[in-house]
């Protein structure tokens, strides 16, 4: 193996494997280490299992609603074991495709923990290797918060370890990871209470949207302890509140945030700066301040997503290595979707943002029961929302939830970043009948 390179990330996950990937298509030799699973979070215990576990609450959805278009279904079993089985070897699937992947394209890769020696040099396994250019996309783990018996429960990399459907769960959390997991394991049939700090879900997320979620999941079942602090856990998981004492649970997730996995990784070797949490910043071109060391993905706490990862680091490689000098991800109108039930899509200014932004603001919205739903006892409510500036009304925000939310949005998020109008939305002519023919014929 060669002991200099054009490249080196730390960190096999979506910026760094994104970073090393683009690169080695303009012929530069690259290595990549991962010192937990390739793939990082994503592949490993975020996106991609969330999504199948997504997949099967859904369809648990849909079977409690074939009553209402006249299907007579008797469920005779649920098999959690058979769905952890099934979407585990998915992605040892994805995993061992990997090896195969990376040597085509010519990269090394080593298990190991890397660590920065000085600004050129990393070693790992006892080795050192050199590079012109080192990226660090190290990931970031769940957070635990610092209580007595936060040991009783588990994080989101647990829930994935669960071996049986838990009969009762509390979720700590009322962010984007605790209302998705919270609506899986409702659909999927499992008891579930939501713990936050906050008055309301997704904070941040527009008014509209936290709203209708909080109505869509009370109606489901789901109870909501909103304003709540965790004093303590004990061993039979009572948790101890601001609000009083909560018991019965087989399962406790703390979905209390993310921390960056920066702290190992000898930054004061090479005289990289990090912030008081472990965050790396950098400039808009992902450079820190060590001009040949560049961050990605959650690591350098902005917009943790994966395709944002992946968009840093082609856009990254296509600067150093193909003359592409102004070449940089721009971090405006990132649209993204929360897999609750049903889905949430969101893009650009919230109504309350754009007010502190702009002078001339216009809102369009518009909730209903979507035909999905029509036939149903049960219903949900689809919300939308337009959130318009200026005397040209363009369309800097677009907030979803509803069937079909998070495949809907994409076009739409092609539109607004590309500087849409209201009206250019209203001379679309609308898909009809459907839900988000709503976004072209607002009024």
């Amino acid at each position: 193996m060669a002991k200099h390179y054009d490249m080196i990330a730390i960190g096999a996950g979506s910026g760094g494997l994104s970073a090393v990937e683009r690169a080695s298509e303009y012929d530069k030799k690259c290595l990549v280490i991962e010192v937990k699973t390739i793939g990082g979070t994503c592949v490993n215990v975020g996106c991609v299992p969330k999504k199948v576990m997504w997949f099967a609450a859904n369809t648990a959805t849909q079977i409690d609603s074939a009553q209402g278009f006249g299907f007579d279904i008797e469920v005779k079993n649920f098999s959690w074991k058979k769905l952890k089985q099934s979407r585990d070897n998915y992605i040892k699937g994805i995993i061992n495709w990997y090896d195969s992947h990376l040597e085509k394209l010519g990269i090394n890769y080593i298990h190991g923990f890397g660590q920065l020696v000085d600004k050129n040099t990393v070693s790992v396994n006892g080795e050192t290797y050199t590079a012109d250019h080192i990226v660090l996309s190290p990931g970031g783990e769940p957070s635990v918060p610092n209580i007595k018996g936060a040991k009783y429960g588990i994080t989101s990399d647990g829930f994935f370890e669960l071996e049986t459907l838990p009969k009762k769960v509390a979720v700590i959390g009322s962010g984007y990871i605790g209302v998705e997991l919270a609506g899986v394991l409702n659909a999927l049939g499992s008891e579930v209470e939501i713990f936050g700090r906050a008055d309301i879900l997704l904070r941040g997320f527009d008014p509209m949207i936290q709203e209708v979620l909080d109505k869509n999941y009370t109606s489901h079942g789901i109870i909501l302890h909103h304003g709540t602090t965790i004093d303590k856990v004990s061993v039979d998981k009572t948790i101890f509140t601001n609000h009083g004492e909560f018991s019965g649970f087989d399962s406790i997730i703390w979905a209390v945030g993310r921390d960056p996995m920066t702290q190992h990784l000898g930054l004061e070797n090479a005289s990289v700066e990090c912030d008081q949490r472990g965050f790396i910043p950098t400039d808009k071109f992902q450079v820190t301040n060590v001009d040949n060391i560049f961050a990605l993905g959650d690591a350098t706490g902005r917009t943790s997503l994966t395709p944002v990862a992946i968009a840093a680091g082609r856009r990254l490689a296509d600067r150093l290595y193909n003359n592409m000098t102004d070449r940089h991800l721009d971090y405006s109108n990132i649209s993204t979707v929360v897999f609750s039930h049903p889905p949430i899509g969101t893009i650009g200014l919230t109504e309350i943002e754009a007010n502190k932004e702009f002078d001339k603001v216009k809102i369009y919205k518009s909730e209903f029961t979507p035909m999905a739903d029509a036939l149903l006892n049960q219903k949900t409510t689809t919300a939308l929302k337009l959130v318009c500036v200026g005397d040209d009304e363009k369309v800097v925000g677009c907030h979803i939830m509803g069937h079909g939310a998070d495949e809907m949005l994409q076009g739409f998020a092609v539109a607004i970043k590309m500087g849409a109008t209201k009206k250019q939305f209203d001379d679309t002519v609308a898909i009809h009948p459907t839900s988000a023919e709503e976004l072209v014929t607002l009024r």
